[in-house]
């Protein structure tokens, strides 16, 4: 394989290098393109709460997310996830360490950044759910309701730099409302949020767990669902038949119900979480089992950067075959984001982004959990 600047030239079996040019020799490995994670929160991790949950609301700020932000940009790099998309930031911060890895300040993956997702009041992205109402939180915020409002948010997150537009279909799990998964936007808010992103050429992500939401927001013309924790089978057919991607986060259930209780997380969310598991796997095999288009997405944040390829072992599990796996989160996932022609397979053409680990992967998928070698855009970042 031979590479200039950060692209795949060319790929000759049994090829010799050019004179003068510089050879790693990996030894017995298996190549593969850079990994590709299409649900990540990576500017922050549940793993430095401080065990005590409205402390840390009431106590950190943004500035305290973005100071340690490149560390788990770092950490997602060095596992092999040279893309991910990063699906929800307070302040913009994503789009700060997008911006700051793109000019070669630090290291990580490509970052396609959402910044602040779009939710109603009360709902999933409202930060002041639970707390008193004379308790104020200032500064920016995705919530938003009414057609004209959401439409005003989508071109407001376009102005900052989003790269994709994410929005909250339904309630959600580690958050105070009641519900896990009711929709929280009406169907012509929906619509909207979705013809307002793409008439600016954003792909859009709908978070949703409720059945009825993600009917919603794949009505709604989304370009993904993520979690999809309820989806039944008409919710299944609808995919299918309007191209909708779904996006499984499949493992971190196992993180949730083991450490959050330990991490100050009120029962209460906890409880939502043991609703959801469970089916959410189940779901993720029925839609394997029907040929949906599935991509590799972890919700990495929630459990520690740098564990996504954990998911890889729960794919197989769940009905997937070690290929199919893989392809989620290379070939399939960088059809989702848009960028099939850039990433996701090793190709003269593309961004020389690869990694390789000891070992068949398609013989053990955990062998992905191990990687040893990283390259992203021609550059060497480990191994």
């Amino acid at each position: 394989m031979l590479v200039e600047g950060d692209r795949i030239v060319s790929v000759t079996p049994g090829g010799h290098a050019p004179v003068g040019m510089q050879v790693l020799e990996l030894g017995n490995v298996t190549l593969l393109p850079g990994l590709i994670d299409v649900h990540v929160h990576i500017t922050g991790d549940s793993t430095i709460s401080t065990g005590n949950y409205y402390r840390d609301i009431l106590t950190r700020s943004p500035i305290d997310e973005a100071v340690t932000a490149h560390l788990f940009a770092k950490r997602t790099l060095d596992a092999g996830f040279t893309t991910v998309r990063n699906l929800g930031s307070g302040s913009y911060i994503d789009v700060a360490l997008r911006n700051a890895i793109d000019r070669g300040l630090i290291e990580g993956p490509r970052i396609l950044a959402a910044t602040l997702p779009l939710g109603a009041t009360g709902g999933h992205a409202d930060d002041t759910t639970g707390f008193a109402p004379n308790i104020e939180f200032h500064g920016e915020t995705g919530v938003a309701n009414g057609v004209d409002a959401v439409r005003a948010r989508v071109r407001e997150n376009v102005k900052r730099g989003a790269d994709v537009i994410k929005f909250m279909a339904s309630a959600g799990v580690l958050s105070n409302e009641t519900s896990v998964g009711a929709p929280q936007y009406s169907q012509a808010e929906m619509d909207a949020i979705v013809d307002e992103a793409h008439r600016w050429g954003k792909k859009v992500a709908a978070h949703a767990h409720g059945t009825e939401a993600i009917k919603m927001a794949i009505r709604a013309g989304v370009d993904s669902v993520e979690h999809c924790s309820f989806i039944d089978d008409e919710g299944l057919k609808l995919a299918r038949q309007h191209g909708t991607w779904l996006v499984f986060d499949i493992y971190n259930d196992d993180f949730i119900l083991a450490e959050y209780g330990k991490l100050g997380v009120p029962p209460e969310q906890i409880a939502k979480e043991k609703l959801v598991g469970r089916v959410q796997r189940e779901n993720f095999r029925k839609a394997v089992r029907a040929g949906e288009k599935m991509a590799f997405g972890t919700d990495a944040g929630v459990y520690p950067h740098g564990w996504n390829a954990k998911q890889f072992a729960k794919e197989v599990e769940w009905g997937m075959t070690p290929l199919q796996a893989i392809r989620s989160a290379t070939i399939d996932a960088a059809d989702l984001i848009g960028w099939k022609d850039r990433v996701g397979v090793i190709k003269p053409g593309y961004y020389a982004d690869m990694v390789a680990v000891g070992g068949d992967p398609l013989a053990d998928v955990s062998t992905l959990e191990h990687v040893g070698f990283v390259m992203k855009g021609g550059r060497v970042v480990r191994g």
